[in-house]
């Protein structure tokens, strides 16, 4: 039996390809970045073409890497950004439009009419999601109503929907399987948390033709087998998992009450709460973390859409930065207590806040700001995000002590040594960064029958170097308090503007 398994990691900024062995090792791996396009304010868009190539490119090159063919990959395993909506063509699998990234935020008005209409508390009972752009549901409702006979073509059967594991499924499939896992089904806003199932009557409230959904799977299935064209012989593809629920596997958190935070494009910080959905007065988002054998285990996740992306904007769009590992340097220049203060909104405000429409803000400039400040400012921004949503966690019962990391950002000392200073606890960084990628390898490698149980996965996990605070409570309570107001003001100078 093939001794290798694959892991496709489908990121918002970059697409990944590791391969593992059975002890879970990595022996190689390949990345390209991906394209975000903007094409009006608060929009963001990708060519769905481009994060099909990327993935093909990077699979190809990792078996070269690793001196392997297809036929020494026992399976394939599938994470992905969440969210983000793809609508294509059942015949030619061309999709009708780009793909509207979870970060879009063109479909407010239509979450504004829900909250109006009162309708809000049932889509939260139902999902356990809120009302807000960042679902799947009303980028799809959007492209039903803008894109010229989409709803007609919809309604006739001839159009597929699919986040990104359902699209990248289907194009490794040959057009064969038009299925999503448990996990991803559930952040589209029309999943019914305690049914696992699409629910008709959020069907019905969102004008979505059933047709156009992908089957629901477990995490672990057999979902389907590669073209034998595209690699060179067929491979069960036979995991797949939404990128967060994916690294909370990969932090070894399978206990009631262990959290972890990744810190990737955005951030999302993730308790599991075992087979208990936890209804949240704070804001937070209950969520299915996996299901196995048909049995649910779920989850409490607080999301921030700008951490890494902040970091990318000092690079790209200002020029601040050549790489993000400028910014550990820089930001060592400067402290904690300096006068910038940066709310990175550039795609509204997510949880505890949920403004969609809010937008970023730089405050407490001088004539002494340089890229020190707003390095430090950028990366502290991330920090006090974490914090408001450790509060919110705390505020629904939730005491966390120590937090499992993971992410491109937490290769960055000085951010991690911020994170455990700002929000006063024990940070605990996974010796391997890449958790997201390792959850869906172990639940192929599950299913592959290496291992036997979920909880083995705490033989695979290692933790790095952990981060005590050093700084006094009262001095990060200081902090946190200026944060907040500034926070506050921005919303009301917001709401005054609108």
């Amino acid at each position: 039996m093939p001794d290798y398994l694959i892991a496709i990691d489908q990121g918002t900024t970059s697409s990944r390809a590791i391969v593992y062995n059975r002890q879970l090792e990595v022996v190689a791996q390949a990345q390209q970045e991906i394209s975000l396009h903007y094409p009006k304010p608060g929009w963001v868009e990708q060519d769905p073409e481009q994060l099909w190539q990327s993935v093909v490119s990077c699979i190809r090159q990792a078996l070269e890497q690793a001196t392997l063919s297809a036929a020494d990959i026992a399976a394939l395993g599938i994470t992905n950004q969440r969210e983000t909506t793809v609508l294509w063509h059942k015949d030619s699998g061309h999709c009708v439009y780009p793909a509207i990234v979870w970060q879009d935020r063109r479909s407010a008005d239509y979450c504004q009419q829900f909250k109006t209409s009162g309708q809000e508390p049932l889509l939260q009972q139902k999902t356990g999601l809120l009302a807000d752009p960042y679902f799947s549901a009303t980028k799809l409702r959007w492209l039903l109503d803008h894109v010229p006979d989409a709803r007609q073509q919809a309604q006739r059967g001839e159009l597929c929907f699919g986040t990104v594991d359902s699209y990248l499924l289907w194009r490794l499939t040959g057009g064969k399987v038009h299925a999503t896992d448990a996990s991803n089904a559930s952040r589209t806003l029309l999943f019914n948390l305690q049914q696992q199932d699409w629910d008709d009557e959020l069907l019905t409230l969102f004008s979505i033709p059933p047709q156009l959904l992908p089957s629901i799977k477990d995490n672990a299935s057999l979902f389907g087998h590669t073209s034998a064209e595209l690699f060179g012989t067929a491979i069960p593809i036979l995991s797949m998992i939404g990128d967060q629920q994916a690294a909370l596997l990969g932090q070894a958190c399978t206990e009631p009450g262990m959290s972890k935070s990744t810190y990737g494009t955005g951030c999302f910080t993730v308790v599991n709460t075992g087979k208990k959905v936890l209804r949240s007065q704070h804001k937070l988002l209950s969520t299915l973390a996996w299901q196995l054998n048909g049995q649910a285990t779920y989850a409490l996740e607080g999301s921030i859409f700008m951490a890494g992306a902040t970091v990318q904007w000092l690079r790209d769009k200002l020029g601040v930065i050549q790489k993000a590992s400028d910014t550990e340097h820089l930001a060592s220049q400067s402290y904690y207590q300096q006068s910038e203060l940066l709310i990175p909104a550039f795609t509204g405000l997510g949880a505890p806040y949920w403004q969609p429409e809010v937008r970023a803000a730089l405050l407490g400039m001088t004539r002494d700001s340089g890229a020190p400040q707003l390095c430090a400012a950028a990366l502290l921004s991330v920090a006090y995000q974490s914090q408001d949503l450790l509060k919110a966690m705390q505020s629904d019962g939730i005491n966390i002590s120590q937090l499992r990391v993971d992410g491109g950002m937490t290769v960055n000392q000085w951010f991690l040594q911020a994170l455990a200073d700002i929000c006063q606890l024990r940070v605990e960084p996974a010796a391997n960064s890449d958790a997201t990628a390792l959850g869906a390898a172990f639940l192929a490698a599950l299913q592959l029958g290496w291992f036997t149980k979920l909880t083995d996965i705490s033989q695979v996990w290692r933790a790095g170097q952990r981060l005590s605070p050093q700084l006094s409570n009262d001095s990060a309570q200081q902090l946190q308090q200026r944060w907040q107001r500034a926070v506050s003001s921005l919303l009301v100078l917001d709401l005054a503007i609108h």
